[in-house]
Parts: C-alpha cells; sequence; structure tokens
C-alpha cells in the first residue's frame, strides 16, 4: 500500500496534548507532535518502498533521496553557503570536542576556548590533550555570565576561537555571535541551533547534537567552511577526519539512518511553521513568559543575569530545597515532566525547545503559582 503525504499538517491525527506530557527535559527532548505522527505513519512503508527507514540500505535510491532532501533543507533554512559543507555524523557533540582540534589546529598549537559553563568545559578540556588552551572566563570564573568583550584576551596566533552558544545546565547563552576577526570561529550549537536566524558566514564550525531541536539522539551536524578541511595530520584515526567524512558523503560507515530522516521531518515542520523567525518569535514568548513568572515572584529564583539567560534552559531554584522533591513529583501529576535540575546545580530547570508549545509553558507557569500558594 503506498503511503505518501507531501506535508506534514495534512496528517490525519484525531489525537490532541490531552492526556499526554509536556516534556521540558534538556535531552533527548521532545520532538513536534505533527513530525512524530507523520514518521508513525511512515514506519512500516516509506512511500511504498514495502519497508521503513531504519531497514534500508544506507546506500539505495530511496535513502540516498532522504539523505539529499534533509541537507537541502538544512541550506535553506539556515541559508547556508555554497561554501560550507554539511555532515551528519556520530558520536554526539562530545566528539567534536576532539574533531575540532584534530581538524583545524593545522600546525598550529594554540586555541582560543570561552569558559562559560560544564560543556565549553568539557570542549576545552579535551582540546588540552592536544594543543595549549587559551582560556577566556569571568575574572571569578562565575558561569552566570558571559565575558565582557573588554576583558577578552584572544591570542592572535590562535589556531581558532571556540564557545559554546548556550550552557544547557546553568542556562546561559552568548547574546551575540563573538566578534574574532579573521580567526576561524566555532561554536558548539547544540542547544540552540534552529532557534533563530543565523549568519552562518560568521563561523568556522557549527556543529550541533540532534536531540534538542533537530530530531532524536544519535546524531550531530557539523556544518563546516571547505577551507578549513583537509588539513588534519595523516596519524588521525579516519572516522574524525572531516576531509575523509566529506568525501564519503558522511557514509564512511554506516550512518545513523533514522535519524537522520527524522531530521529531515523536523526541518520541513519548521520550514511549515514559518522558518527560524517564527522560531525565534515562539522562542522569546516561551522564555520571556517564564522568566517573569519567577522574576514576580520570592518564591523562585533564576540567579543568571538578565542579558546573559537562555531561551532555550531555564534554571531556577525554590525558596526551600526541601521542597524540590514534592515540586517535581506534584508536577509530574499534573503533565509536567522531567524538571529536576541538573545534579551538579540542583533545583529546577525548565527546557524550552522548538517543539515546546506555548500551552505546555503556560501550564508549567500556573502549576508554579498553584504550588507557591499552597506551600509559600
Amino acid at each position: 500500500m503506498k503511503q505518501k503525504v507531501n506535508t506534514l499538517k495534512a496528517v490525519d491525527c484525531k489525537e490532541s496534548h490531552s492526556g499526554l506530557v509536556y516534556n521540558f527535559g534538556a535531552g533527548p527532548a521532545m520532538l513536534p507532535r505533527e513530525v512524530m505522527q507523520h514518521a508513525r505513519m511512515e514506519f512500516l512503508d516509506w512511500h511504498g518502498a514495502g519497508m521503513s527507514v531504519m531497514e534500508m540500505s544506507h546506500r539505495g535510491d530511496d535513502f540516498m533521496s532522504i539523505a539529499a532532501q534533509t541537507e537541502a533543507n538544512f541550506r535553506e533554512v539556515l541559508a547556508i553557503p555554497e561554501n560550507y559543507k554539511v555532515l551528519f555524523l556520530q558520536g554526539g557533540a562530545s566528539s567534536q570536542f576532539a574533531m575540532v582540534p584534530l581538524n583545524l589546529l593545522a600546525g598550529k598549537n594554540t586555541a582560543d576556548y570561552f569558559h562559560t559553563g560544564i560543556w565549553s568545559g568539557k570542549a576545552l578540556k579535551e582540546a588540552g590533550r592536544f594543543c595549549k588552551v587559551n582560556v577566556i572566563a569571568n575574572e571569578n570564573n562565575s558561569m552566570l555570565s558571559v565575558p565582557e568583550a573588554e576583558t577578552w584576551s584572544l591570542d592572535p596566533d590562535a589556531a581558532y576561537v571556540y564557545y559554546t552558544d548556550n550552557e544547557t545546565i546553568n542556562g546561559v547563552q552568548f547574546p551575540n555571535i563573538p566578534d574574532v576577526e579573521d580567526v576561524p570561529l566555532v561554536t558548539d550549537m547544540t542547544s540552540s541551533l534552529l532557534s533563530r536566524p543565523l549568519d552562518v558566514s560568521r563561523f568556522g564550525v557549527i556543529f550541533a547534537g540532534a536531540q534538542k531541536n533537530i530530531g532524536p539522539s544519535g546524531m550531530v551536524v557539523v556544518i563546516v567552511r571547505e577551507d578549513l578541511i583537509g588539513h588534519a595530520p595523516k596519524h588521525i584515526p579516519s572516522m574524525y577526519d572531516y576531509a575523509i567524512q566529506d568525501k564519503n558523503g558522511s557514509m564512511y560507515n554506516t550512518p545513523p539512518t533514522y535519524s537522520w530522516y527524522m531530521a529531515g521531518l523536523v526541518l520541513k515542520w519548521v520550514k511549515e511553521q514559518g522558518g527560524l523567525q517564527a522560531m525565534e518569535r515562539m522562542s522569546h514568548a516561551r522564555s520571556d513568559s517564564l522568566y517573569q513568572a519567577i522574576d514576580e515572584s520570592d518564591f523562585y529564583n533564576n540567579p543568571v543575569a538578565a542579558r546573559y539567560r537562555s531561551m532555550m534552559n531555564v534554571p531556577f531554584t525554590l525558596i526551600d530545597d526541601s521542597l524540590n522533591e514534592k515540586f517535581a513529583s506534584e508536577a509530574k501529576d499534573h503533565g509536567l515532566v522531567t524538571l529536576e535540575g541538573h545534579r551538579s546545580v540542583g533545583g529546577m530547570r525548565a527546557s524550552m525547545y522548538n517543539a515546546m508549545p506555548e500551552e505546555g509553558v503556560d501550564a508549567l507557569i500556573t502549576f508554579m503559582q498553584e504550588f507557591e500558594r499552597t506551600n509559600g
């Protein structure tokens, strides 16, 4: 039986969000309902092929068409210039902590790293295995803001400058793209890619794990400028060489085919919602509402400097830590799940990626206000 739907909006499904949960987890995160319904419809038989996408040969015509369309959608949505390659790889964003220095040092022995949280800390520690790392951080090493430009001590001979655009754990986000002149700029956008328009031409490398705004876990997307490819030393593992991955169309080994397919559906959904401009408007609406509710309360607190607050991840504490378990438990009873903060910082955390509807945030705010009324 041939099944083909031209638009995700055309999926006929009578289910609503009633009775389901709003997943505020940092990742893997919730996916758009329309995307999951569409994938369910195609799960056993993709476009009359008689098999699921996850059963297909990655070198067969059917999957090759999926891969090509997904890359085309990425290029369209992000307006990626022609002189950039798009790679769909395994290993998650953490693999890039090593791949970036291995491919970009190109004979140099220093790289600049902004240290604004746990993920940038992990990246600079890994890079330290391959080169000298010049760390740019706040004077008191506070992870509640981004170092001001006048305090930066960039190395003019650095191979590249690296920053994590959005730190999911402490909820800190760069308000602007750092201006580093002609030095290649590298960014981990795992938790922020596709949430707003982006000038890709400002970067040497952009990478993002899929499990926030792109699709299910199992894949990392790497956008890399062509002139930065082909400089890796010959002794590095083939799987970690951008040039080899590019030459093989991200298929040097069997790629994460189903994650690749799902990313294509998500990108189609983003386009149908109005593109990255619409994603940014919705991101601001969600985060502004939640921050306002926190700031107007004496019961809840967010310690991040307002200018550097994340649109994606909002950590907050309660007036009494002994209420944390009760808050999370009662929230779950109201269909608001995965609100516990990261174990390293405690408290609560609401992650609100593109798929989170505004009514989910409204439901959280209503619950928070009622919890404060009965426990304050």
